[in-house]
């Protein structure tokens, strides 16, 4: 790839020339031009010149990854944060990540832990970055100063979250506060298992001593997700609440949501590469690296949820990045690991590696991992290759198939369950609003320009 650059030239500011651009429909042979950091022009030998442009022959020009669902715990811990965080998602080629409310210190559940946020992603972030709100008990009458701010929505967990300060949402607690999320215009979203389901076979597994990594999966059935996915969709169907569901590993719960959706109540869903790429025999041979609620599912679940994608049931993909340090994910207790896999760096290229096999086409890759979150969640310059859009860009070398390395990882603790598993296309630069945050493979130096972007409802 050839960039040239002359500041005393400019009908725009970039222009990518010979790439081909992966649409929402189509792949096609263009030119895209970009000024004052938006899309101004895509088409074939674009007349005019620019400060920079960028010789993209043999390459696929993808929208910058939008990802729901994604852990960073700044500030206040060690563990995975803004800097290392959005390096490794821009390595991926994405560009707007959800930061989730329960990991940092203090968790982001008032205004004044969203300002704390805001303040420590703005002089880290290597990609522009939502946050999500928390849904607590005792926290209803705070969702107002959390909307005024710019949350993109509320997660809420219907069961126990491993964080002290971040309780489950008891149901009296979820209905309320969907009810004030619906008059708020927000939407709540929904870790859904049951937990009373969930910890009372917990606590008899512990009890009996069966602290295996089988023994966890058997108390994570995958009734206990479609259990509490339907009461989810009953209280929000009650309230008039946007309703969105996390990290679905089921078949049985995306047809929930679909039927549901098919009777007119404001609900989507989510699922994640683990989910779909690996299996309970995964699981087992992984170890702790792949511990993760809801558990890893067997093949036939993992089969069951790729129809739901192809048939369009499942509109995006997230990966649900929720780090821990090594430490957290030792021992011979399954039960005792830290439940979160690392993924936010491989989103893409893992799924581009089977979308062949899977019958999916690049366009539709390109909504699962960035134009589906973008439209569900009001972020209408985000996602998409198009003139009036941000220019996030992801410039891919399909020619490139390879494996997930270790020594690769730019996480805090560069560990995963996905080293070893094919990828395909390498990202040769990343373009954050038309600026360089990825180029031939490496982060920019200087390049923390990263903004919160809020919903525009």
């Amino acid at each position: 790839m050839t960039i040239t650059s002359d500041p005393t030239m400019g009908d725009f500011d970039v222009l990518v020339r010979g790439g081909l651009v992966v649409g929402p429909t189509h792949v096609v042979p263009a030119d895209l031009a970009i000024a004052d950091g938006l899309i101004v022009e895509i088409g074939p030998e674009i007349e005019g010149s620019a400060a920079a442009e960028i010789d993209a022959t043999g390459l696929h020009v993808f929208p910058g990854c939008v990802d729901p669902h994604v852990h960073l715990n700044d500030p206040g811990t060690d563990w995975e944060g803004f800097s290392s965080g959005t390096e490794a998602f821009a390595l991926g080629g994405g560009t707007c990540l959800f930061d989730m409310p329960l990991n940092a210190s203090p968790p982001t559940v008032d205004g004044p832990s969203f300002d704390l946020k805001v303040a420590a992603a703005r002089e880290q972030a290597h990609t522009d970055f939502c946050l999500w709100g928390g849904l607590v008990p005792g926290d209803v009458d705070r969702l107002d100063e959390l909307a005024e701010r710019g949350v993109i929505g509320f997660k809420a967990f219907m069961c126990d979250t491993g964080v002290d300060e971040f309780p489950a949402a008891d149901d009296l607690t979820l209905y309320e506060g969907m009810a004030r999320a619906a008059r708020l215009g927000l939407p709540v979203a929904v870790h859904a298992e049951s937990d009373a389901i969930t910890m009372g076979l917990t606590e008899r597994a512990r009890r009996e001593g069966r602290t295996s990594v089988r023994d966890y999966l058997e108390t994570r059935p995958p009734f206990v997700e479609t259990e509490a996915v339907a009461r989810a969709i009953l209280l929000a169907e009650e309230t008039g609440c946007a309703l969105h569901v996390v990290h679905v590993s089921t078949a049985a719960a995306a047809v929930l949501v679909a039927e549901a959706r098919s009777r007119g109540v404001d609900v989507s869903c989510e699922t994640c590469p683990q989910y779909l790429l690996l299996t309970d025999e995964d699981a087992e041979r992984i170890g702790a690296l792949a511990k993760c609620s809801p558990a890893i599912r067997p093949r036939a679940g993992a089969e069951a949820l790729w129809g739901e994608v192809g048939a369009g049931r499942i509109p995006m993909l997230a990966c649900d990045h929720s780090p821990a340090p090594p430490e957290l994910k030792q021992g011979d207790d399954a039960f005792s690991w830290w439940g979160g896999i690392s993924g936010l760096q491989t989103l893409r290229g893992t799924l581009l590696a089977v979308a062949q096999e899977r019958g999916l086409t690049l366009p539709e890759v390109a909504g699962l991992t960035a134009g589906a979150a973008a439209e569900r969640f009001a972020l209408p310059r985000k996602g998409r290759l198009e003139v009036g859009f941000d220019a996030d860009l992801a410039l891919v070398d399909l020619g490139h198939e390879g494996i997930v390395e270790r020594a690769d990882l730019r996480y805090r603790y560069p560990q995963s369950p996905f080293v070893g598993m094919s990828t395909r296309g390498r990202v040769v630069r990343t373009l954050l609003r038309g600026d360089a945050v990825i180029e031939d493979g490496r982060l920019v130096p200087n390049a923390t320009f990263g903004r919160i972007v809020r919903p525009e409802m």
